[in-house]
């Protein structure tokens, strides 16, 4: 089993996608709220509620073959307020990394560090964040490279997500875990701008990261809902009546098309302002809109259940919003639903964790260590 740090932990989303083949040491987050759902979870034996500045390396155990960073995205969202890393919540990168160069002194910086965030920690600030990023990486001995990671491809929910990746370069690497050239799959056009972008240093340390496409079967938005949500209560009809008249003719029509269908139909519905106008906006692909933090209330999402005559809507359960997270129904969610909707919102998918773990980390993870016990060996019978 090989073992890891968990930081910004949240409710322990990126422990669940790593499975059992790995083992918690230290688990970090700041939210008293969020510490509770971990706690729940996964036990309160390994977490620490504080500020990621106010950790020590003292605290961390041991010598983890992996260090994991969710860290917050809202200074370097499309939709945010553009201070990048040197916003307040956005910026707790450097309390996270603080702590790998402690560890680095010490003589046992994380073999490993993964970095999760939002699409847009590739642009923000003209990719100035990015490039600091990828230079603090490689500045302390790491290979570094990026995946954009849709969670479309393994749940029916549209969340981008960028997974930085820096992997010690003193380690051997799989020869499939990377690519001369950019994957379409995994590096988008904005990375490959990125990477154009990095020089020296980090420019050198670069590599490609891949991981195969999944083939797994994908379960379907019908399948994730619930038939008697125990956190939400259906609309009235005046209430859906009231969706449908802020909805554009484009997407009543969209409601009219799911009416002639033979079987059920579910939609999701987002609230928009357009052009000073609150619209209702829909969509029946059977993917779900990606699950937000709820700000105002307006981001919460809507499901539309639609079958002949009959219209119902809704606020999506928080059970509903952990399945589009891919989370088994056996995790315990706060009762509140304000606070399992902004836990979920903040969290990363499931899934999208397990097919990284699976195809890139474990088998670095795994050579590194039947290399390291063959070298042990070899020194013994010598």
């Amino acid at each position: 089993m090989h073992s890891f740090y968990e930081f910004f932990a949240g409710g322990g989303m990126a422990r669940a996608g790593l499975g059992s083949d790995w083992q918690c040491l230290f688990a970090n987050d700041i939210s008293a709220s969020k510490g509770h759902s971990y706690s729940a979870n996964w036990g309160d034996e390994h977490l620490s509620v504080k500020d990621i500045y106010d950790v020590q390396t003292k605290e961390l155990p041991a010598n983890a073959d992996m260090a994991w960073g969710s860290f917050p995205c809202q200074d370097l969202s499309l939709a945010g307020d553009g201070a990048g890393l040197e916003g307040e919540r956005s910026g707790a990168f450097w309390g996270f990394w603080k702590l790998i160069c402690d560890l680095q002194t010490e003589g046992r910086k994380p073999k490993m560090v993964v970095l999760e965030n939002v699409f847009g920690a590739l642009t923000s600030r003209d990719g100035k964040d990015f490039e600091l990023i990828a230079e603090a990486i490689a500045s302390q001995g790491y290979l570094v490279g990026a995946m954009l990671i849709d969670a479309i491809h393994f749940v029916p929910q549209s969340r981008p997500r960028l997974f930085i990746v820096g992997v010690d370069a003193h380690l051997q690497l799989p020869e499939f875990s990377h690519t001369h050239t950019p994957n379409p799959a995994w590096h988008p056009a904005a990375m490959i701008r990125a990477h154009n972008r990095l020089t020296g240093q980090a420019k050198a340390a670069w590599r490609w990261w891949s991981v195969p496409q999944n083939e797994n079967p994908l379960l379907t938005l019908e399948s994730l809902i619930e038939p008697h949500p125990q956190s939400v209560q259906w609309h009235s009809e005046q209430e859906t009546r009231q969706l449908l008249d802020m909805m554009a003719p484009l997407h009543r029509r969209k409601v009219l098309a799911a009416q002639a269908s033979p079987s059920p139909r579910v939609g999701t519905i987002y609230k928009r302002t357009r052009d000073g106008v609150q619209r209702a906006v829909v969509r029946f692909d059977g993917i779900a809109g990606c699950l937000r933090t709820p700000g105002g209330g307006s981001s919460r999402q809507t499901i539309m259940v639609v079958h002949g005559s009959s219209i119902k809507s809704r606020l999506i359960s928080s059970r509903e919003a952990a399945r589009l997270m891919g989370l088994s129904d056996d995790y315990k969610l706060p009762e509140k639903y304000n606070e399992a909707y902004h836990l979920l919102g903040d969290g990363v998918v499931v899934p999208v964790v397990q097919h990284l773990s699976q195809h890139l980390l474990l088998p670095i993870a795994e050579l590194n260590h039947s290399s390291s016990q063959q070298n042990t060996q070899r020194a013994r019978r010598a």
